[in-house]
């Protein structure tokens, strides 16, 4: 399908107007033989999901988009997308919420507009003939979910125009683009330095939940492998590879 005005040259588009989740179609697209780069967007999700299983609303006016693709770079380094991605929805989102909101990236892969979530990414692997990624992306447009653990917010809630899906969704295209043939050409070292030019809450004292325990210390930024460096002040800062993390 074509895509709308401002669309990458190389990237397909699917579109659906109701599906359990883009990321299992892109999974199931994978099983079927597809490698991408393919964006499938969907203005419902019946089983819309987050990291560790959450469940993600999605309704009409916000977006949901999954990128099912087959990245050039050695699959050990295919994780570091959460990074490309997240940079990518930042600067698209920075752009449309202008001076209603500072827009500043959480580790490992959430998009924050005045410290609260207004887009979120996950990925997951993709099986199929050939090894594939699915980078799922969703972004509060319209509204935002009440009662959550981490606040969340929406562009309309900040005030910000809400631009069209198809807008938002092209935009969001093209920023991926961009920085992803940075990341292919630089490596994660580029795309460190960027991550953590957006990145907030670094140098504070942050709380970090792993699966069987909470720490907490300073943040002081991200490894070579993108693993969150956490001062507990016993010395030198200890990585940590996965962890839900709130700031005091």
């Amino acid at each position: 399908m074509t895509g709308p005005t401002g669309w990458p040259q190389g990237y397909g588009l699917k579109r659906y107007d109701e599906i359990d989740s883009t990321n299992e179609e892109a999974r199931r697209l994978a099983a079927a033989g597809e490698i991408g780069p393919l964006w499938l967007t969907a203005q419902r999700q019946t089983a819309g999901r987050g990291r560790r299983g959450r469940a993600w609303e999605t309704g009409g006016g916000n977006l949901a988009a999954t990128l099912l693709l087959r990245p050039e770079r050695p699959q050990g380094e295919w994780a570091q997308l959460s990074f490309v991605t997240a940079i990518a929805a930042a600067d698209v989102m920075a752009n449309f919420a202008g001076a209603h909101a500072r827009v500043t990236l959480k580790w490992p892969n959430d998009i924050l507009a005045d410290g609260r979530k207004l887009a979120g990414i996950l990925l997951e692997a993709a099986n199929g003939p050939m090894p594939a990624l699915a980078v799922g992306v969703g972004v509060n447009l319209a509204y935002h979910p009440d009662g959550t653990e981490f606040p969340a917010i929406s562009l309309a809630g900040l005030g910000a125009s809400i631009p069209p899906v198809d807008d938002a969704l092209a935009a969001l295209a093209a920023s991926f683009a961009k920085w992803y043939d940075i990341w292919c050409e630089q490596g994660f070292v580029a795309i460190r330095e960027a991550w953590l030019a957006r990145a907030s809450g670094l140098g504070t004292r942050i709380r970090a939940r792993l699966a069987t325990e909470e720490r907490s210390g300073t943040f002081e930024g991200i490894d070579e492998n993108g693993a969150l460096l956490l001062n507990e002040g016993f010395g030198r800062a200890i990585a940590l590879p996965a962890a839900d993390i709130f700031f005091r």
